[in-house]
């Protein structure tokens, strides 16, 4: 048994995104928790690839977290990010997990920041939202990067793999 090396599927080239505002997809939002137990949403958006904009095709993660005291989340986050991802003012969802595949697919603007963080001795560097508004360009032409595996039976969907939601846990992260 040999292995080969195919150069035509590489990782591109990401460099770190720099402090500033970026049109971007949500990609899906899904909640989870940290190792000590610590619940949040996670929202995963991709830089929008049909703009000029730099960093195409690179991941933001942004984390709302439920309030220790109370274990619930402050919906102002919530209205804030529906708000800017223009959905429907009003709407009543049957379940949280209705609210956050609404906002599957939409578009919307950001600001970022690199932060420096601290935690049990560690340091961190992390790029944090800012700020969210509804997006300049409301018709999305990102063109979503399709797999060269043969192998792979996928859907088209560039929200799930192989029909299901992608869920990014903290192992999974390079910080």
């Amino acid at each position: 048994m040999g292995f080969n090396l195919d150069f035509n599927n590489t990782f591109e080239g990401f460099s770190k995104i720099e402090d500033g505002v970026y049109e971007v997809v949500i990609d899906h939002a899904t909640e989870d928790a940290t190792k000590g137990g610590a619940e949040f949403t996670n929202f995963q958006m991709t830089i929008r690839n049909d703009l000029d904009q730099p960093h195409k095709n690179q991941k933001i993660w942004e984390r709302v977290f439920k309030a220790k005291a109370t274990g619930t989340y402050n919906m102002m986050m919530f209205n804030t990010i529906g708000k800017a991802a223009n959905l429907q003012s009003g709407k009543t969802y049957n379940t949280f997990e209705e609210l956050l595949e609404d906002y599957r697919g939409k578009p919307l603007q950001v600001y970022v920041e690199n932060e420096t963080s601290e935690y049990n001795g560690k340091t961190y560097e992390n790029l944090n939202v800012k700020q969210w508004k509804p997006t300049a360009f409301p018709q999305v032409n990102h063109q979503w990067k399709q797999s060269n595996d043969s192998n792979n039976q996928s859907s088209n969907d560039p929200f799930k793999n192989n029909g299901e939601p992608i869920t990014i846990q903290d192992d999974d992260l390079p910080f």
